[in-house]
């Protein structure tokens, strides 16, 4: 390049909402890079979204930007390119000529403007339309992520070169060779010769690369440039980088130079894992939206996406999917340089169709095959840019993304690539040309994750199995045996209804295969969506263009139910067990052999889509304070201790048995390693014991032990944890377990217990009685059915999406809120979130909606609701009625009186109302408690 002209800086402006045209002069003024809503250009939004943040100054239509520039004497007739990075539809004059339009979503817009400038001032005008698009674009455009926003986010330069020069150089690195293959465009001559050096950085040790000339005799330059025996290969442990530095040569004179950044590494799919340079890796992702609250937009400079990778890999992250969007280039040169692998996606969610199709829209599939040549162009490359998605949850021809696939790894082979992120959900497909297959299920009941939506039902173990540690994926991923009815729900070949972003979709399926077994790497797709209540001291953060009203909303209903002073512990306790869910869910994962990796949805909380706080952290990347990155670590890393076992609740004297395996894709060498285990509380070691670990390099597996004992004695309810550690490493992880003494006395005798408000409990209430109220489950009028995990994604989206579907709506709870230090806790302890030894008790519950009942009651055992409904939910609570006193409990004791924890919350109970405590604060009338029962 012989110059750059820095355009950044202050702009003439000037909004057309109505498109009308060009007309000068403008009558305002901007700073880019930057958006109109963010510079809070335009009349300001009086709406309020609920599903979503709310942009300030949402602005659509054309907004024009001009500037005159001052183009000196010797670089007016040299060969000059109009340099945009980050935007959207572009149309470009040069003294009110026109130059040409742009369009792509994803990769800078670039227009060689040689001739159209002249000596002295320049006007630049620039037309960025933020509403005709070819494809709806995914989340690059969406109100749920990173907002519909106009303007211009990034670079903005006028480059000059000189009339030959380089472009277009691609890097294909050889890690056996220790060499690069360079592949040079040369314009302006076709002969001469190119230097080239390299020199490593970001790295322990430097390497300086001999510097070489080559020959050429052809604009298409393919050179071949040794590295030596030094290579340092990149890779997420040793992200090494070098620069490459090109000169063009011509008569002895240096006409062009260029500096690429790349890295040498393969990255490549082996059987059924990834190995990054010929060791295995796997793959701890992240889902990626470009969720950027403060501004709307994702960033552009490397410093900030330094920030925001850091604090994915400081949680065990080491793998981003951006969701139907590309990340701008500062994102790559950032993960380059953590060691961090990237898998963009085209801008699609939808349906890929042939020309056979009636809905065949040509235009916009040219568009999105030519936007994916655009990205491997622009960011090919970088060694972190390791995986390429053709969309999320596509439809359509399978021949038509397969032949888009083939045209992909031939136009670029330093990539794997994927038919797309859950394609055909109930009935998926290996296409030919795939690399390796993302997705959720192999067929209706073949899961890989642990939680699913109602409408996508069958749900996961997390939700519907009693808690344990065995489950992993490894027979559903390659099964030894086929179920030939699996997908008869799902219709063959038919039309069926499906879930489709916040909506419904119908779609033409085919018939699922049962018999397809994976023979590539397999990544579950969008795990976990765990919901927490909102945090409301959030709402102050929102000092940019956007603003949580939403947040203000949820507020606000929860204040109309007289419930606002219950906001902090909804949100903490909610999102301890939200926490709990990943744990398993992510172990689950590390479990299973047969898988090579996954992608949560998300460690971030997702601000659209009705409002989904899925994460451990805020949309800003910031702790919830649920969960330390240490202890998140402890079971999302490159190496995770586990252990197997079958339940979390024991009586005493029962036996313990757990197999404990290290799941480890560190490369390091396992010996002289030792386990350390132990069984104890607070204050006291009751079972402890050690195992040396043996393994190889290659195996990923490794099976250290089994332990064994009997739980000790114990004088009443008492929790203990398991922990295990391998010292030297610091690695480490913990299970809590419930124990429960041999014999528990159910002692009914003076109790008055019924199943319903009789006429005869109305009188002993009536006479100064305690009564104890356990009603049959079936004839609650008014309640809610008990469940233990917390709400998938957001109520409001799929409680919507069922009820279009005809299907069952989830019940949308988010776990306990228990005040645990209430006596009737005595003999059961507990912690005021829920934990495993509450999974039968809620699992056989309901819980009453108690929203006319005064303030002042408030449930001793209450479920959260979600912040769409908000109700008051009680499965415990008590009140004093008449005379007497009244404590009520909405669980089937019938069918958990087989389990400990089941009949201690009963023994519990009855105690309790024996005892001189039972001193319940608030009173109701008779006629108020049958209202609500």
């Amino acid at each position: 390049m012989y110059t750059k002209i820095d355009l950044s800086g202050t702009w003439d402006f000037e909004l057309d909402e109505k498109k009308k045209g060009i007309k000068y002069p403008f009558n305002d003024k901007i700073l880019l890079p930057g958006t109109t809503s963010n510079s809070q250009k335009g009349k300001k939004n009086k709406s309020i979204e609920v599903g979503c943040l709310t942009d300030e100054y949402k602005f659509e239509g054309y907004a024009w930007f001009s500037k005159e520039i001052e183009v000196p004497d010797d670089i007016y007739d040299k060969t000059s390119f109009l340099y945009l990075e980050r935007t959207r539809i572009t149309t470009v004059w040069i003294n009110n000529v026109k130059v040409g339009t742009k369009n792509s979503l994803c990769t800078p817009h670039i227009y060689e403007v040689t001739g159209y400038l002249k000596k002295g001032k320049n006007l630049i005008t620039i037309l960025v339309d933020n509403t005709a698009y070819p494809t709806k674009g995914g989340h690059l455009t969406s109100q749920d992520t990173q907002t519909n926003w106009n303007g211009i986010t990034g670079i903005i330069e006028l480059q000059v070169f000189n009339k030959a020069y380089i472009e277009d150089v691609q890097v294909y690195p050889d890690i056996r060779e220790k060499s690069v293959n360079i592949k040079v465009k040369s314009v302006g001559t076709s002969s001469g010769s190119i230097s080239v050096s390299a020199v490593s950085f970001n790295s322990k040790i430097g390497h300086v690369v001999e510097e070489r000339s080559f020959n050429f005799d052809s604009n298409e330059i393919s050179i071949e440039y040794p590295l030596g025996e030094e290579a340092l290969l990149w890779s997420e442990y040793e992200p090494n980088l070098y620069k490459l530095y090109l000169k063009m040569i011509i008569g002895g004179i240096t006409i062009d130079t260029k500096e690429i950044t790349f890295g040498i590494r393969e990255f490549k799919a082996s059987k059924d894992k990834f190995e990054i340079n010929g060791t295995k890796t796997f793959l701890r992702g992240k889902h990626d939206g470009m969720i950027f609250p403060l501004t709307g937009f994702a960033p552009t400079t490397i410093d900030e996406w330094l920030k925001v990778l850091q604090i994915s890999k400081n949680y065990g992250i080491n793998h981003y999917r951006f969701h139907t969007c590309c990340p701008p280039e500062a994102a790559f040169t950032a993960a380059d340089m953590l060691g961090m692998y990237m898998e963009p996606e085209l801008p699609f969610w939808g349906t890929v169709t042939d020309e056979k199709d009636e809905n065949h829209n040509q235009a916009e599939q040219d568009f999105l095959i030519s936007e994916g040549f655009s990205i491997l162009k622009s960011f090919g490359n970088h060694p972190s840019f390791v995986m390429m998605s053709l969309g999320n949850e596509l439809w359509g021809s399978k021949e038509r993304l397969d032949i888009i696939l083939k045209n992909y790894k031939s136009f670029d082979n330093r990539h794997l690539y994927t038919q797309g992120s859950n394609n055909f959900q109930f009935t998926p497909v290996i296409l030919e040309n795939d690399d390796f297959f993302c997705g959720v299920r192999f067929s209706r009941d073949r899961l890989i994750r642990g939680s699913y939506a109602m409408c996508d039902a069958p749900l996961g173990h997390v939700q519907r199995d009693m808690p344990n540690t065995m489950k992993d994926y490894d027979e559903n991923i390659a099964p030894c045996y086929t179920n030939s009815g699996d997908n008869a729900e799902e219709g063959t070949g038919d039309t069926v209804e499906i879930q489709f972003g916040t909506g419904v979709k119908k779609v033409r399926t085919t018939s699922s295969n049962d018999n397809l077994i994976p023979q590539l790497p397999v990544v579950s797709h969008e795990i976990g969506q765990y919901a927490t209540f909102p945090n409301f001291h959030e709402i102050e953060k929102y000092k940019g263009s956007l603003k949580a009203k939403n947040f203000e909303v949820f507020k606000k209903r929860l204040e109309e139910k007289n419930l606002a002073h219950l906001a902090d512990k909804y949100f903490k306790c909610s999102g301890k067990l939200s926490v709990a869910c990943y744990k398993e869910e992510l172990e689950a994962a590390f479990r299973s052999r047969k898988l090579a990796g996954f992608q949560v949805l998300d460690i971030q909380d997702f601000s659209g889509q009705g409002t989904a706080l899925v994460g451990i952290l805020d949309a800003f990347m910031e702790s919830k304070g649920l969960v330390s990155p240490e202890e998140w670590k402890s079971f999302c890393s490159d190496m995770v201790l586990l252990a197997r076992f079958e339940k979390y609740n024991y009586v005493e004297k029962e036996n313990f048995n757990a197999h404990i395996e290290l799941c480890c894709y560190r490369n390091l060498k396992l010996e002289s390693l030792r386990l350390s285990w132990r069984l104890k509380d607070s204050t006291t070691i009751y079972e402890n014991g050690e195992a040396y670990i043996s393994g190889t390099q290659d195996n990923n597996y490794i099976d250290i032990c089994d332990i064994s004992f009997k739980m000790p004695q114990v004088e009443g309810m008492k929790k203990v944890t398991l922990e295990l550690e391998i010292e030297k490493l610091n690695i480490h992880n913990s299970y809590d377990l419930w124990i429960y003494p041999e014999e528990v006395s159910i002692d009914y005798s003076a109790l008055n217990i019924f199943n319903e408000l009789s006429s005869e409990a109305e009188t002993l209430l009536e006479d100064g009685q305690n009564v104890i109220l356990l009603p049959k489950l079936n004839v609650l009028k008014n309640s809610i059915q008990g469940f233990y995990a917390s709400d998938f994604w957001c109520y409001p989206m799929f409680r919507s999406i069922s009820e279009s579907m005809k299907r069952e709506v989830p019940v949308g709870t988010m776990g306990l809120l228990i005040k645990n230090n209430h006596p009737v806790f005595k003999d059961f302890t507990c912690e005021e979130y829920s934990t495993y030894q509450w999974w039968s008790i809620v699992s056989n519950s309901r819980s009453i909606i108690m929203d006319s009942t005064p303030k002042e009651l408030s449930p001793i055992v209450q479920t959260i609701d979600n912040f769409e409904r908000n109700h008051k939910l009680g499965m415990l609570f008590e009140c004093n009625v008449s005379k007497g006193k009244l404590l009520v409990c909405t669980c089937d004791f019938d069918k958990i009186m087989d389990k400990p924890e089941g009949r201690q919350f009963l023994f519990s109970i009855l105690n309790y109302v024996r005892s001189k405590e039972f001193k319940p604060d608030t009173d109701m009338t008779i006629s108020e408690i049958r209202n609500i029962i």
